[in-house]
């Protein structure tokens, strides 16, 4: 009896510190509304069927929506479907003015253009992208998993499981700001995002 008493706490502990993990993710989008977002420019954001849609407006130039708050070290988790065009992305540790933004994408991009690799923007540009035999983990038209761990100057990728990019950066590891996705200019685009969850990770830099 008291073996099976033993095993029962450890049991309870196990679970107990399970629930603990996972009570500090962030849910960033609530699936009915905007609530904890900007929106930078003019293209459109919005809600449909719970879930949050980009799409290219009448001025076909870049667009933002950005977290209004900060996140340094942390692992984010999101699907994402590209129904038209797709040429989109995920900034970290960024801040945007206007329709300027300053920090790091991650792609998110129709076949052949680079997904889950990584682009300062108004900066040094391309700074990696995934071999090419690793698009095929793309599917296009379909929704997507993505994975983001940004910790100190080295963020990973994945997509759909795969790893695209490991990098370790100086300036990546130095930036503050916001979580925020892309429409691209251009027009013709719309992407829908869901499951958009960020977990917090205590790391000194």
């Amino acid at each position: 009896m008291k073996l099976k008493f033993e095993v029962l706490i450890v049991l309870l502990a196990i679970s107990l510190v399970g629930c603990m993990s996972q009570s500090n993710t962030i849910t960033l989008f609530n699936g009915q509304n905007l609530d904890g977002w900007t929106n930078h420019g003019e293209e459109k954001w919005y809600v449909e069927n719970g879930e949050l849609v980009c799409e290219s407006g009448p001025s076909a130039q870049y667009g933002y929506l950005s977290t209004n708050e900060f996140y340094d070290d942390f692992e984010l988790n999101l699907e994402f479907l590209q129904e038209s065009n797709g040429n989109s992305g995920v900034f970290i540790r960024s801040t945007v003015e206007g329709t300027k933004v300053s920090g790091w994408q991650v792609e998110v991009a129709p076949p052949g253009s680079n997904t889950g690799g990584i682009y300062e923007s108004y900066g040094r540009g391309w700074l990696i992208q995934p071999a090419p035999e690793k698009d095929k983990a793309l599917k296009m038209g379909e929704w997507n998993k993505m994975k983001i761990r940004v910790v100190g100057d080295q963020i990973t990728t994945w997509l759909n499981g795969k790893e695209m990019i490991t990098l370790e950066d100086e300036k990546i590891g130095q930036g503050k700001g916001s979580v925020a996705l892309q429409i691209h200019d251009g027009g013709g685009i719309k992407v829908r995002w869901r499951n958009l969850e960020l977990t917090p990770i205590n790391a000194e830099k």
